[in-house]
């Protein structure tokens, strides 16, 4: 078992900035390949919001691009998501995710962090 750890969030207005950071408990000794970001909007399915692999690629959603940055530290087995110019639209609850093991066979999920952008 892998328990991801998040941080960050909260009430920000609209064009403003959060981070959220995430981060394996510490102690964990299983390999993380990719980490990523999702969210949850009431009535939608949960959404890619970016991605990142163990070399460091990225990908993100159309809705963010040029606003949200990923970036992780494999050594301490953390993902962090830089949101800038926040707009309503990105109020979700977000959810930050690990694939575990070799090759990433499974996947660990953190419990959550809310964001809200007021307008």
């Amino acid at each position: 078992q892998v328990q991801l750890v998040e941080s960050g969030g909260g009430s920000v207005q609209a064009g403003g900035s959060l981070t959220l950071s995430c981060a394996a408990a510490p102690g964990t000794m299983i390999n993380l390949t990719d980490m990523s970001w999702h969210r949850d909007v009431p009535g939608q399915e949960r959404e890619l919001v970016a991605l990142i692999t163990t070399s460091g690629t990225t990908t993100y959603a159309d809705s963010v691009k040029g606003r949200f940055t990923i970036s992780r530290d494999n050594a301490k087995k953390m993902v962090t998501l830089q949101m800038n110019s926040l707009e309503s639209g990105d109020t979700a609850r977000y959810y930050c995710k690990a694939r575990c093991g070799a090759g990433g066979i499974w996947s660990a999920w953190g419990p959550g962090s809310q964001v809200t952008v007021s307008s």
